[in-house]
């Protein structure tokens, strides 16, 4: 399984993060959520 930058798992731990509910490191490492997240808040996703 992969996530997107449109995934809903995704979408929510951004929303956590950037609402400082989280931290980026506190995502978890299921799949490529962590980076696919950590993209999106910084940014960079394509």
């Amino acid at each position: 399984m992969t996530f997107t930058k449109d995934s809903g798992l995704v979408l929510v731990w951004v929303s956590l993060v950037m609402t400082g509910t989280y931290t980026l490191d506190q995502v978890p490492n299921l799949y490529n959520l962590k980076t696919v997240v950590t993209e999106v808040v910084n940014g960079t996703a394509a």
